[in-house]
């Protein structure tokens, strides 16, 4: 595996998917904390961002102190994709991640997301108009086609790598899969032989066991983990010291465990406001609680709190009930 040849020489090669909804500020500082070569922010739509859309801002918070971030923007034109890439850029962000693989509906009708890989000229279009306008290292993420009879991935890296993008992340599913099915690391492979640039495989990799084989199948220069670091921040940190020999990180069990999650929560708080916030946790608390245990009347009250003083008082309960499940 050849090093990531980025400007901010990203390592360990172990890197935060994009995640809308989930990969916010708060998230993000706790995944760096126990240690990543890179986080990535949740999609930002360009045109939402120049217009000012409640919302929108929040999702491109960087944080000071936050080493090693990207942005990841989505759109369909052109002037707009770079504007919002020159804002975002302003703000400090040391990476723009062009969004070319989400595949919900909602993105891909409005000709933006995988739906790029249907129309490759527009594609580097916006790829080239994002790279001329900021100074900051651009890097694509995307599948491996639009579906079966369009596995057009390596051609479209192959044209990226010479309109100036530094890194190309394969999620190894076609947008028409979603999330169905396995990733096939193997079809990452394609991509790798076509490019000098790093390549970054992606899709169903939640243990060292399933990074190693998919380096190993698809022969990338790094991990992005998405899904399977969900309820479980340090796993990121755990699967770059099985690989890359670096720290292995202190995973947090019983008292250290609800504690971690508190912080967490009230970050979110601080971060959303408090109504919004409690509401955003929820999926986050959700998910602590499927890699505790936690039994299901606890969980039910945890997610039914009427109040933020009722969900601290619940989270320490139910996080102890179950940490001894907590996987190291």
């Amino acid at each position: 595996m050849s090093p990531l040849a980025l400007p901010n020489d990203l390592k360990p090669p172990v890197l935060l998917a994009p995640m809308a909804g989930i990969t916010d500020l708060p998230y993000r500082s706790l995944v760096a904390r126990f240690g990543a070569g890179l986080v990535v922010s949740e999609m930002v739509a360009s045109q939402e961002l120049l217009s000012r859309r409640p919302g929108t801002r929040e999702k491109a918070e960087l944080g000071l102190g936050v080493e090693g971030t990207a942005v990841q923007i989505a759109g369909r034109e052109a002037a707009p994709m770079a504007e919002a890439a020159r804002i975002i850029a302003d703000q400090g962000a040391r990476i723009i991640d062009i969004n070319m693989g989400c595949p919900a509906k909602k993105v891909t009708n409005g000709a933006s997301g995988s739906a790029l890989m249907k129309t490759p000229d527009h594609a580097l279009r916006l790829i080239e108009a994002v790279v001329n306008a900021v100074d900051v290292p651009v890097t694509l993420k995307t599948r491996l086609g639009w579906d079966d009879e369009m596995l057009n991935a390596p051609m479209i890296a192959k044209r990226a790598e010479a309109a100036g993008i530094k890194m190309i992340t394969i999620h190894g599913r076609t947008r028409c899969q979603f999330y169905k099915g396995r990733a096939n690391w193997r079809a990452i492979a394609r991509v790798k032989s076509a490019v000098q640039i790093p390549v970054i495989a992606n899709g169903d990799i939640v243990s060292a066991g399933g990074a190693r084989t998919a380096l190993a199948h698809s022969g990338a220069d790094g991990v992005m983990i998405g899904r399977g670091a969900q309820g479980k921040p340090w796993l990121l940190a755990e699967i770059s010291a099985s690989l890359y020999g670096t720290s292995v990180p202190t995973i947090p069990h019983g008292a250290a465990f609800a504690e971690m999650v508190l912080e967490h929560y009230e970050g979110m708080l601080r971060f959303y406001g408090t109504a919004l916030g409690a509401r955003v946790a929820r999926k986050h608390l959700g998910w602590y609680m499927d890699t505790a245990g936690t039994p299901s009347d606890v969980r039910k009250a945890l997610l039914t709190a009427p109040t933020p003083q009722d969900a601290r008082r619940l989270i320490a309960h139910a996080m102890h009930l179950g940490a001894d499940r907590v996987a190291a």
